[in-house]
């Protein structure tokens, strides 16, 4: 229902969700929005830029900002991303943020120090699936000490499905009233090559070892889009020859294994047959390089 036509009070704002790397942002956001969306590893860094996810719920249409994990390293990429987590913090009407059960409260500090202009926050505590309630009430009151400065603390357990409507109700409490920003049948403003590309780097995360995600990433040289079939071709960077060897794999195996996952996953999004053509090239030095980085959309200020 298009809101600027009808007297229904709206509301809609952004939302950053925020924490160290992999505290399961991207998983939450997936769940929220009932579709995959966002790049989900088990490995830490795995989200790079800002994307925009959107989930309409009741009379609030709620863009949720998916966002780096906060670290500090000393590679330009790294940099670029703490960068982008920094600004999303900044450019919001609300901030999620996430706090593994399992750790300290350091995390929680150090985002109440970075978040200078005080932009209201509610705080989730995740990863709880194999959390009893002994172990929930000792982190909800050792966390107690700061609730003057967080709106809510919500424990949110994804694979038993809790607290999603109670989570989306407190979120839309803290947004303004507003028109809807983005047509309400859109759940992203990525565009389908940034889509493309993040399925591709998932594929990267779960097929190789710790080392090589770190160093890769994916250009989207051309698509091909027909009626029955889109062609896909891409380009996997990575920083070392040994790199490119292990991304391969031995008679190309893991790189087949790479493409597949990519293509099945690029074919539940678009509901068409995918063929996807990967090449593997060598850029050494390129996550330090600021000008290559600018051309594959990682720009540095």
């Amino acid at each position: 229902m298009d809101n600027k036509t009808t007297n229904i009070e709206t509301k809609a704002g952004f939302v950053s969700v925020i924490g160290r790397p992999n505290a399961g942002k991207s998983s939450l956001l997936n769940w929220l929005v009932g579709e995959k969306i966002a790049m989900v590893s088990h490995k830490a860094n795995a989200t790079r830029k800002r994307s925009n996810i959107i989930v309409m719920h009741k009379n609030a249409q709620i863009i949720f900002i998916d966002t780096p994990g906060l670290h500090e390293k000393e590679r330009l990429l790294n940099k670029f991303m703490m960068d982008e987590a920094l600004k999303a913090m900044g450019d919001c009407d609300l901030i999620l943020f996430l706090a593994p059960i399992t750790d300290s409260l350091k995390d929680y500090e150090a985002f109440l120090e970075k978040n200078k202009k005080n932009t209201p926050h509610i705080l989730l505590l995740t990863k709880m699936d194999n959390a009893n309630k002994k172990e929930i009430f000792k982190k909800i009151e050792a966390y107690s000490k700061y609730q003057d400065r967080f709106k809510a603390l919500i424990p949110v357990s994804i694979k038993k499905g809790t607290s999603r409507e109670y989570l989306l109700d407190q979120i839309v409490k803290e947004l303004p009233n507003h028109p809807y920003l983005y047509d309400t049948e859109i759940l992203t403003t990525d565009t389908v090559r940034d889509l493309y590309k993040e399925y591709i780097r998932e594929a990267i995360f779960s097929n190789t070892s710790e080392e090589i995600p770190y160093f890769a990433d994916v250009i989207i040289d051309k698509v091909e889009e027909d009626e029955e079939i889109d062609n896909i071709y891409a380009t996997i960077i990575v920083d070392k020859k040994s790199q490119k060897g292990i991304v391969i794999g031995k008679d190309g195996k893991t790189l087949q294994r790479i493409g597949h996952e990519a293509r099945k996953n690029i074919e539940r999004l678009s509901g068409k047959r995918v063929f996807l053509k990967l090449f593997v090239v060598v850029k050494q030095g390129w996550s330090q390089d600021k000008d290559f980085l600018k051309k594959i959309g990682y720009v540095l200020e």
